[in-house]
Formats: structure tokens, sequence, C-alpha cells
């Protein structure tokens, strides 16, 4: 248990059996009456943000949250298998503890996985990953210098809007953090 007095941005904490990651705090001392805290905090498997006034006197369950990197081998089935860089272990996770990756993953990416108690609290591929078109509608003659989109098929299966001059078989430079198209990769 940690007061609330140690928490620091980024430190990871239980509340209400969930787990959360502090995304800011402000400690508040009034001129009359006790001193709080305001928190905000992000809910780490449902992804959301709770805002949160604790007194200075309340106790919290801080968490300890391992990070790793890791290589992704192969899927079979419903299992996606990934090495540890460090201990060359090969560790499984299900579909719903990787979504957040699943669709850029490529053979032998490295991504970044996040760890409590044994169970995937957070996902992080590269921020930039670079994936072949597996199919897009052909586009037509004059249509590259005028602006516009078009769907595109990538090899991961999904789908996104890139320009009208990209084509079948271009390699196509994605933001996993926006999930979308940036440029054209290199062949």
């Amino acid at each position: 248990m940690i007061s609330i007095n140690q928490l620091k941005n980024g430190m990871a904490i239980k509340l209400d059996g969930e787990l959360y990651t502090v995304l800011e705090f402000h400690p508040i001392k009034p001129g009359k009456g006790a001193a709080f805290v305001r928190t905000r905090l992000k809910n780490m498997r449902m992804k959301t943000v709770i805002d949160r006034t604790f007194k200075s006197s309340d106790k919290l369950e801080d968490v300890f949250i391992e990070t790793k990197k890791i290589r992704y081998l192969y899927r079979s089935g419903e299992m996606y298998y990934f090495m540890d860089q460090e201990t060359y272990e090969e560790m499984p996770f299900s579909k719903e503890d990787i979504v957040e990756a699943i669709d850029f993953l490529k053979d032998d990416m490295e991504i970044t996985v996040s760890l409590c108690e044994g169970k995937v609290v957070d996902v992080a591929p590269p921020i930039f990953v670079e994936l072949k078109v597996e199919y897009t509608e052909p586009g037509l003659k004059g249509d590259t210098a005028r602006s516009g989109t078009k769907q595109a098929r990538l090899e991961t299966g999904m789908t996104i809007q890139v320009p009208l001059f990209v084509e079948t078989g271009d390699i196509v430079k994605m933001d996993t953090r926006i999930r979308g198209y940036v440029s054209r990769g290199h062949s």
C-alpha cells in the first residue's frame, strides 16, 4: 500500500479491483480543511479515463508492471506466439490479449507488452509499420494529381484508405497510433 502523497505520473495502481495508470495528479492544500489530491486515471483494461479525488489520508495498492520486448513468431488457431527477447522463452497470447496490435503483426515483428501478475495490460506495436498492399482498385489515368482516397486491403487483412496513386503490391507506411496511411514505403 502507498499513501496518496507517493503518487507519480505513469504509476500503476489497483482501485476497486481494476488496474489504472496515473495520467495526472494535483495535490490541493486549501486554506481550510484537509489536503486532498485530484487525479486523472486510465483504466488499463477498458482504456477509459476517470477523474478521482482522494483525501491525503487514503491509501492505494500499487502494482508492479513488467514491460518486455517480444518478437512475433507465428499464429496457431486463435493463439499468437511470441518470443521473449531476453529469455528466448515462447509466450502464447490470445487475440483479446493483443487486440491493439493484431492488424499490424508481421512475422518477426517486435512489439512491447506490459504485464501485471502475468496478464497483458497493454500492447504497443512499433509507431510506424510498413505493410504490403494485397489488393486495391486500380487508379484511373489522371487520378494521381487529384486528391482522393480508395480502400486497400493490406497483407495483415486490415483495410485502410490510401491515396489514388497507391497500387496493388505497393508497400505503404502506416502510423499505428492513428491506424492510417502516412506515405508510400520502400519496396
